[in-house]
């Protein structure tokens, strides 16, 4: 059964803190699949959009992520050092080709879009991630990288394809960007496109 196209309208919105994420009260008026309208009051996170970057070497087969601290991760009670996809959120400057210079310090060629946008967790954020694969030369990689006005402090970790994509699929890695780049590289080597 498809739904019908429902309306809703945003009533209010009410600024609670703006800081480095920016959270807003909003009150929405929405039409309810059974019928009438209710007024609902949600918390929202506006944090913009953000670009994830899987860099590939085609020569070595390998992949390039980066290794950090993640406060969401540690607020669980899990470790929160986690190797994930260079990522950063997105502004007038920020490309993808950008980020992997800045938290890795290779130069992403061949950038292709594998995603332009999905939406992190629509029920509490408006943040989209785009998703970009491109080709990296993984002798090049290692160290520490990140902007430091960002206290960003990234150390770059090579694996053999083989090694990330079995990462991916026993759960080792839980960071759902990589996630899903994961899963769609697997599925480009297996077709033999990567």
């Amino acid at each position: 059964m498809t739904p019908k196209h429902l309306k809703a309208i945003i009533h209010n919105r009410r600024p609670l803190h703006e800081g480095f994420l920016r959270v807003y009260e909003y009150e929405f008026d929405v039409e309810k699949h059974g019928g009438g309208i209710a007024r609902i009051s949600r918390e929202l996170m506006e944090r913009g959009n953000a670009v994830a970057v899987l860099g590939h070497d085609p020569n070595r087969n390998e992949v390039v992520l980066g290794n950090e601290f993640r406060p969401g991760v540690m607020v669980t009670g899990d470790y929160p050092y986690r190797d994930n996809l260079i990522a950063g959120a997105l502004d007038k400057n920020e490309t993808a080709l950008r980020e992997m210079r800045e938290e890795t310090g290779l130069v992403l060629s061949n950038p292709v879009v594998v995603h332009s946008g999905a939406y992190v967790s629509s029920g509490g954020t408006s943040e989209k991630i785009s998703i970009v694969y491109g080709t990296v030369d993984t002798a090049q990689a290692g160290a520490v990288h990140g902007n430091e006005s960002e206290d960003e402090d990234l150390l770059s970790i090579v694996l053999p394809a083989k090694v990330f994509i079995e990462r991916v699929r026993s759960g080792e890695i839980n960071d759902l960007k990589t996630l899903v780049a994961g899963y769609w590289f697997a599925e480009q080597e297996a077709a033999g496109k990567y």
